[in-house]
């Protein structure tokens, strides 16, 4: 876990602590690949240094297999997704191919299959879901108005991978329900996801659909989203300097409550924090925070 991801988990606890809100912590254990050894202990232990808590045991993603298998005889039942082998690359270059004069990006002939089938089985292929035709509309607490529509989402998206499990639209919406989520807090990198998942929502007859809260990026100074391979702000790394009051008020900082980094208890942080004065431009990660972080 790295500073983006403390950002974004600290305004969502601070978000939902304010507004009385129950908070899940899920752990998305299905992609085996990316899963190693002591990864989640190390991810809980990071969180309890942070000073964050939630409302029940965590919940692992791969604990229930059942619910995904039934939500996808759900949607083949309703004739919304086939099985496809095909690469994103082979994909494109269909999509591209000339249709009749049409505009191929709106039609998905070459690569679906006739008929579709009704029926879910799943062999170690993947499924794609075919998008609503008409725009997904939502708005967003941070980014205000969003619509897309499938030629913009990029069309059929996998629901179903050839590790025999399910991708991350559909277990994130399957559990999100299964769950009662009624508001998501994450970066502004999965809005486009939100759609994807509220057509998923809507094509399993989920009711209600969540609220979304899209926030801004930790960049770094040459203005990439922080990821993993930034091993200088690994949340780890400065966990064995100390406490983490620093990180706080740096993300305080980020937030608008105080002017410059100063070091802060996640209580005081609690009491200044205000969710609807949230920061909607994003942030760069710039070297005298490093400084600060370390002094």
């Amino acid at each position: 876990m790295h500073l983006g991801n403390a950002f974004a988990f600290l305004i969502n606890w601070a978000t939902a602590r304010k507004r009385n809100w129950r908070i899940i912590l899920r752990i998305e254990d299905l992609d085996v690949s990316r899963v190693h050894d002591g990864m989640i202990e190390d991810c809980i232990s990071t969180l309890r240094w942070l000073g964050l808590d939630w409302d029940e045991e965590p919940i692992l993603q791969s604990s229930h297999p059942d619910r995904f298998q039934t939500a996808m005889q759900t949607l083949a039942a309703s004739r919304r997704v086939y099985p496809c082998d095909l690469s994103h690359k082979q994909i494109q270059a269909a999509l591209n191919a000339p249709h009749m004069g049409e505009d191929s990006t709106d039609h998905f002939d070459a690569i679906r299959p006739d008929p579709i089938p009704d029926h879910f089985i799943n062999p170690e292929t993947s499924w794609r879901f075919i998008p609503d035709p008409d725009p997904v509309s939502f708005n967003d607490a941070c980014m205000g108005a969003q619509s897309y529509n499938a030629s913009s989402l990029g069309g059929d998206f996998i629901v179903w991978t050839k590790r025999n499990a399910p991708s991350y639209q559909l277990a994130v919406v399957v559990d999100d329900h299964a769950s009662g989520i009624t508001h998501i807090v994450r970066g502004r990198d999965l809005v486009d996801s939100a759609a994807r998942q509220l057509m998923l929502y809507r094509a399993l007859g989920y009711a209600p659909e969540p609220e979304y809260t899209h926030l801004p990026l930790v960049l770094s100074q040459d203005g990439r989203r922080l990821a993993k391979r930034d091993q200088d702000t690994h949340i780890k790394s400065y966990a064995m300097l100390g406490g983490p009051e620093r990180v706080i008020g740096l993300i305080a900082n980020w937030c608008g409550i105080v002017l410059e980094p100063t070091p802060m208890s996640i209580s005081e942080f609690l009491d200044a924090f205000d969710p609807d004065t949230l920061p909607t431009n994003d942030i760069v990660f710039r070297e005298e925070d490093a400084r600060w972080l370390r002094s």
